[in-house]
């Protein structure tokens, strides 16, 4: 290179052939890149202690409570570092934030956390989960095996609070063999193994309509009784005490026929709006005349209990001699 080439002019053709650092890195355009726009911006939230980053877009893309504290139309608090503060649990708020983006999530399996998820769609008002998890719990109930619970009787108190807190009519069965002093006759065990079968049937056939209760500390051996709104409305007892070989026996029946109509009988005050006269007027269980006008005395009729008993305690031998009696009401 010549002297004159190492002056001024030397420099300035160097500096037109080295490219300018904006030359060597390709600008956004080249990656097809377009500028942040407000949507776009990240957002740090701490909900209950769990940290989320998410974007404006995705709070604000569908009309919910999160739309309305990140839109400006509610105030929202945040600490030193930035974080969004939210007061609410932070275990299904990343479910909440995926149904935001995608439109959809898998959702849980368990009763109890689709409960919890639906709860917390209902606070942030996303209506699309809330529907989402109302229709799952609902094909969940339809879909669980039918359960039948027959609650057993421990103390007259628990059983008046167990009348008073269902709406449907109910079933007792009362057997309690400890309370017999005398001998059972040669088909009592069966006939009271019948009654403890024919319950166990029906509570499996009306198990939705009808509540079926057991009792195993009451007075009688074997009795039933049917309730209907709260109130007993007919009762059916199950033993006698017959004579045989100079003593006293405890008989058990088996009216299977009686136990099966007074049951049927039961199903019309299945409806919270009470009996219909009608039914009950076929059914004996009021008397006759119009639904139009009810008097005290009609009322008293209605509001009686069927009792059949096949029961009665004898305190002394009425028998004629040589001839075997049973003793019934």
């Amino acid at each position: 290179m010549s002297a004159e080439a190492s002056g001024p002019a030397a420099a300035q053709a160097l500096s037109l052939e080295v490219p300018k650092p904006s030359e060597l890195e390709p600008g956004p355009a080249a990656y097809g890149l377009k500028p942040l726009t407000p949507n776009s911006k990240y957002v740090k939230l701490n909900v209950g202690g769990s940290l989320h980053y998410t974007t404006l877009r995705t709070l604000t893309g569908q009309d919910s409570v999160l739309n309305a504290m990140f839109s400006g139309r509610a105030e929202v608090i945040t600490d030193a570092g930035g974080w969004v503060l939210i007061d609410r649990s932070g275990r299904h708020f990343g479910t909440i934030l995926n149904y935001l983006r995608d439109g959809s999530v898998p959702l849980p399996e368990s009763t109890r956390e689709l409960g919890e998820l639906l709860g917390e769609a209902r606070y942030y008002l996303v209506q699309g989960l809330i529907e989402d998890c109302q229709l799952a719990l609902q094909q969940k109930r339809e879909n669980l095996s039918p359960l039948c619970l027959i609650p057993t009787v421990t103390s007259p108190r628990e059983e008046q609070q167990l009348l008073a807190s269902t709406s449907k009519p109910v079933v007792k069965l009362l057997h309690n063999r400890s309370n017999n002093k005398y001998s059972y006759t040669s088909t009592s065990d069966d006939n009271l193994l019948k009654n403890i079968e024919l319950f166990d049937k029906l509570a499996l056939r009306f198990h939705g309509r009808l509540l079926f209760l057991k009792d195993v500390l009451g007075d009688e051996i074997c009795c039933w009784s049917f309730y209907g709104q709260g109130r007993k409305i007919a009762e059916v007892c199950c033993t006698s005490i017959v004579y045989a070989t100079e003593k006293k026996q405890t008989k058990v029946e088996f009216p299977e026929a009686r136990i099966f109509e007074e049951t049927l009988n039961i199903l019309i005050y299945e409806t919270p709006r009470g009996p219909d006269p009608a039914l009950l007027e076929a059914t004996g269980g009021a008397a006759g005349g119009g639904g139009a006008s009810r008097g005290d005395d009609e009322e008293g009729r209605e509001h009686r209990v069927r009792r059949i008993h096949v029961r009665r305690h004898i305190t002394h031998d009425e028998r004629p001699h040589g001839q075997q009696i049973v003793f019934k009401d």
